[in-house]
């Protein structure tokens, strides 16, 4: 019995060790949504995140709200956000939004600006058709 205890007592605690790590791995992951899966979910209060492109045209600012449409090539969501949006936030800009479906529209208190590293002095070099969605 010694000699087994030398290995089955340390193997005991790794997958112990191991069990309790993924189980609170995986309760702080949050995955995004597209607008076609949040236009596809039943509206509840728990709180996801909302991953998609500014539609142009749609930004409305009042007071201490932002509204506009997010998109993702085939379906499009209308958002409510409570707050001061970023300084990178625009019209045709990727953004992830955190917050609740209610059914029509998506009430976000978190707005994050999606860019990349590369700085552009002005828009004169921006290829439309390289962001936005493919038409085929």
């Amino acid at each position: 019995m010694r000699r087994y205890g030398k290995f089955v007592i340390p193997a005991v605690l790794i997958v112990g060790v191991l069990v309790v790590l993924m189980v609170n791995l995986a309760s702080s992951l949050v995955y995004y949504n597209t607008p076609a899966e949040v236009l596809a979910r039943e509206a509840n209060d728990s709180r996801l995140r909302l991953a998609g492109r500014v539609t142009p045209g749609t930004v409305v600012e009042q007071d201490a709200t932002v509204l506009f449409a997010v998109e993702d090539c085939d379906k499009a969501v209308l958002v409510v956000h409570t707050g001061v949006p970023p300084q990178l936030f625009a019209e045709g800009i990727g953004v992830v939004l955190e917050g609740t479906w209610d059914g029509d529209v998506f009430a976000s208190d978190t707005l994050l600006v999606k860019h990349d590293e590369q700085y552009r002095a002005d828009a004169e070099d921006y290829d439309e058709d390289l962001h936005s969605c493919s038409k085929t």
